[in-house]
């Protein structure tokens, strides 16, 4: 065989061999994934309920993952800043945010907001929902016991009343807005940069009605220092049994919970998303002692995967867009 006969030969078999080495390599780098830190984003401050479910499921991922997760808190602009940031991120799968509801309406609020929801990030899977209550200050709006109580004291009073939430297109004030169109009534709106603020204000008396999460007034609830008036959804019933829905008080249909999940950025490996995604439906369905503490932190612990949450994003998007724009509510 001549010379030039071999060099075909051997060029003909690299040629063969070089999408096989190709793809060995990238599945060896994927079974090697995670071999570093892995950073979680928390858009929102320390200590809130998206910052909290963060640090239970990131250190139970971390468990099954074998790799450190760490959490980097970028607050600010009802979590619009640290989204905007985040979605600009390596998409390496070592980058990852949990996602909280406020995110979700900060685009509606904020007319230079950065990013749009239904396609500037991957959606992996959903953690938690965090059930809302209305609750009052029993020394402020005395003798009420549930929502009829309630709107016929409004309705009633010589003075107007105003409701508090955690801020301007927050979802207390947004499912608040829904529920005064449906039930006939009128509140002021007196918004809070944050649910302790407002929870605190609320226990001072300086306003008597909030729409509040529940993780925030759980402990107050329990000390008789607020009254739960109604839930915002049957799973509200977890932590507050006795108390009954809006939708079981008259208003059919009314049903919503403020939630979280876990983003990645566009790009991001479909391998890795699927892992992150696999290993968080096992802790989220299973694991019962992150179940509690998420219970504890007055949160349910629920999982979807990717495809159901941007659903969920989706259809939360269309449906709070509609109240913002028919409100004129803005925080700009």
């Amino acid at each position: 065989m001549n010379p030039s006969s071999i060099r075909r030969r051997q060029l003909l078999a690299w040629s063969a061999a070089a999408p096989l080495l190709g793809w060995t390599g990238y599945s060896r780098a994927q079974a090697a994934w995670p071999s570093k830190i892995i950073k979680m984003v928390v858009a929102f401050p320390a200590g809130g309920p998206t910052d909290t479910a963060a640090r239970i499921v990131a250190q139970k991922l971390s468990e099954r993952l074998g790799q450190q997760i760490i959490i980097e808190n970028k607050p600010g602009a009802s979590g619009s800043i640290g989204t905007a940031s985040f979605i600009k991120s390596p998409a390496d799968g070592y980058n990852l945010s949990m996602f909280g509801m406020p995110a979700l309406l900060a685009p509606l609020m904020y007319k230079n907001n950065a990013y749009d929801v239904t396609k500037d990030f991957a959606a992996v899977a959903t953690v938690y929902d965090l059930p809302m209550a209305i609750v009052v200050n029993p020394a402020v709006i005395p003798g009420v016991d549930d929502l009829a109580g309630l709107i016929r004291f409004i309705k009633e009073s010589k003075e107007p009343l105003n409701f508090t939430s955690s801020g301007t297109g927050s979802f207390g004030h947004l499912a608040m807005e829904q529920l005064k169109e449906l039930g006939k009534f009128d509140l002021m709106h007196v918004p809070y940069r944050g649910s302790a603020p407002a929870v605190a204000d609320l226990l001072g008396g300086q306003i008597g009605i909030m729409f509040a999460d529940v993780v925030a007034a759980l402990p107050h609830i329990h000390a008789g220092k607020l009254k739960a008036i109604a839930l915002s959804s049957p799973n509200a019933k977890a932590l507050l049994p006795k108390t009954r829905t809006v939708s079981e008080q008259g208003f059919p249909g009314f049903d919503f919970d403020s939630w979280g999940g876990l983003i990645a950025p566009l790009g991001t490996p479909q391998a890795i998303l699927d892992r992150i995604a696999s290993e968080t439906r096992d802790i989220v369905a299973k694991d019962k002692e992150l179940q509690q503490k998420l219970l504890t932190a007055g949160a349910i612990a629920s999982f979807q995967d990717g495809k159901q949450m941007q659903a969920r994003l989706n259809k939360d998007y269309e449906r709070w867009s509609a109240i913002v724009k028919a409100k004129g509510i803005s925080a700009t």
